[in-house]
């Protein structure tokens, strides 16, 4: 008897003083697991994982999950990505199809100062089995010119050019909490040229307008598709989550979003309503750039 209490001692100590490198909590911010994670996510139309940029449990966690859902949905598996422009999904697809070299896709793509690290590993694992690789955000001259000039601006593009955005007339409603903090912000200056609180706004509704269109473009029912992008862009299931319902209310969305934290068991951002899942990670944890 003794013996078993010294053990249950010794358990009782460890889970005070391990150090976990994530949790996860779900919508009422109740703790939760990568389990079920992956088993609402096998039951999904569209999953919006929302990392922060220079996160490593964030990078890990997608490719885990990829690998995953591919493990269960095979060639029903579509992958996408805020960090690819529209613009450059020639130049993915032959990549994808092994015509270019890793070399020629970076100095080509735009690709992210971290992508060497963060996100070729997803690309290459795209590569290896033949999963559709969506390059769905703006160009982002595009956005630049919407923050500049106002959206306006977009429908005196070439016909071309407007391939690669949202089609147009693109609905705006900045009184969504993200939307509306911007606007709270105020404006601001840049290159000499002043950017108004409004415009500042509608860039970055025009991106989230721009990824769930390409999203859209490129899923169809019975497909899962999984889209990387940066927390803001879908959490509290505003941002591509909101167009995207607005576009097919019957959509089966999962968020995921990331906080991080003092104290991963004693979360302090993150919050209820969120996302679906909340990925919370140790602020002292290494960043990848």
């Amino acid at each position: 008897m003794r013996s078993l209490l010294l053990a249950m001692a010794a358990l009782i100590g460890l889970a005070f003083t391990d150090k976990p490198a994530y949790l996860v909590y779900n919508q009422q911010l109740k703790a939760s697991s990568y389990e079920e994670v992956l088993k609402k996510a096998s039951e999904a139309d569209i999953i919006l994982f929302g990392e922060i940029h220079n996160n490593p449990v964030d990078h890990w966690l997608q490719l885990e999950l990829t690998k995953d859902l591919f493990q269960r949905k095979n060639a029903s598996l579509v992958l996408g990505a805020e960090m690819f422009e529209s613009d450059n999904q020639i130049v993915l697809d032959e990549y994808l199809q092994n015509r270019i070299t890793s070399q020629q896709l970076i100095a080509e793509a735009k690709v992210w100062n971290n992508y060497q690290t963060d996100y070729k590993p997803l690309v290459d694992f795209a590569q290896a089995h033949q999963i559709p690789f969506i390059a769905t955000n703006i160009p982002r001259r595009y956005a630049s010119l919407v923050a500049k000039k106002g959206v306006e601006e977009l429908s005196l593009l070439s016909p071309e050019a407007r391939k690669n955005i949202a089609p147009l007339p693109v609905a705006f409603d900045l009184t969504l909490p993200g939307y509306a903090e911007l606007t709270k912000m105020g404006g601001m200056h840049s290159s000499g040229s002043s950017i108004s609180a409004e415009n500042m706004a509608k860039a970055q509704a025009i991106k989230d307008a721009t990824m769930s269109h390409f999203i859209l473009k490129n899923w169809k029912k019975g497909q899962t598709f999984l889209h990387i992008n940066g927390s803001y862009h879908s959490q509290n299931f505003e941002g591509i989550y909101w167009y995207l319902k607005k576009a097919n209310p019957a959509l089966k969305i999962v968020t995921i979003a990331t906080t991080e934290e003092a104290n991963v068991q004693e979360p302090k951002e993150a919050r209820p309503d969120l996302a679906h899942f909340i990925i919370t990670v140790p602020q002292s944890m290494t960043k990848t750039h």
